[in-house]
């Protein structure tokens, strides 16, 4: 698998820390990444959350994986709330991979492992098929073309297994992003389903390789999560379900 890991081809981030929290930046205007100092594994930025809907329509997935390590948020959350769940992350940046121990995220295990490749590599190439991929890569000039081409689209939907869904985040403002979402339907048939989280910073699209995006009415029960989870994920299930209204039948 063709790979571009020279540290010197990659930005190097840095960590600011406050008294409630420690965050990872490429630039002191962006935060990639937020932990919360006495809960490490808590999900503090809201588009992270949001993310973590893909439960309302797989809440036991077997194989997760993720483009873009960064601090770790989604990775410690699934780890640490998802038992069931094998997660392989991809990040192309050994300089963010090096700060893993800073954001406490889980050692390589037997069902952890992160991986220094290419995302888009890692995709193409299919070495595993996934019930959930995430997709949340970014560096210091925003999304990677790479991770945002047609070609990457089409990839993620080979790659997932049927009924797989794809999660995508995507910057609110980009000027591209109503093309990257374009490009999303075109791979997966319009079976999409797009969210701008309370912020209007991000955009997380929900894809299904078949129908897991087509929940019956009045399905409302939220997946069961313990410790504290629920709770954490609650307001970001009602902001999904609102979305989902339009989609289902009367």
């Amino acid at each position: 698998m063709p790979e571009t890991l020279d540290a010197a081809d990659h930005a190097r981030p840095f960590v600011y820390e406050s008294l409630t929290s420690k965050a990872l930046h490429f630039s002191i205007s962006a935060i990639q990444s937020r932990m919360k100092l006495r809960d490490p594994y808590a999900l503090d930025l809201e588009y992270t959350r949001t993310m973590m809907g893909f439960l309302l329509f797989n809440p036991e997935p077997r194989q997760i994986v993720m483009i873009g390590l960064g601090g770790g948020s989604l990775a410690k959350f699934c780890y640490h709330h998802l038992p069931q769940a094998s997660i392989q992350v991809a990040e192309i940046n050994p300089h963010v991979i090096a700060l893993r121990d800073e954001f406490h995220v889980p050692p390589d295990g037997e069902r952890f492992r992160v991986i220094k490749t290419d995302g888009a590599q890692f995709v193409r190439h299919r070495v595993t098929r996934p019930d959930v991929l995430i997709v949340d890569g970014f560096d210091t000039e925003g999304q990677p073309p790479r991770l945002a081409s047609q070609r990457f689209y089409d990839d993620c939907y080979e790659m997932l297994q049927p009924d797989g869904i794809l999660v995508v985040n995507l910057h609110y403002g980009h000027r591209q992003r109503d093309a990257f979402v374009e490009r999303i339907r075109r791979s997966f048939d319009g079976a999409v389903l797009l969210v701008d989280d309370g912020e209007l910073s991000n955009s997380i699209v929900f894809a299904c390789k078949g129908h897991a995006l087509n929940l019956p009415k009045g399905e409302d029960s939220s997946p069961q999560l313990g410790q504290g989870a629920t709770d954490q994920l609650a307001e970001a299930f009602q902001m999904i379900r609102r979305a989902l209204k339009p989609r289902r039948p009367a």
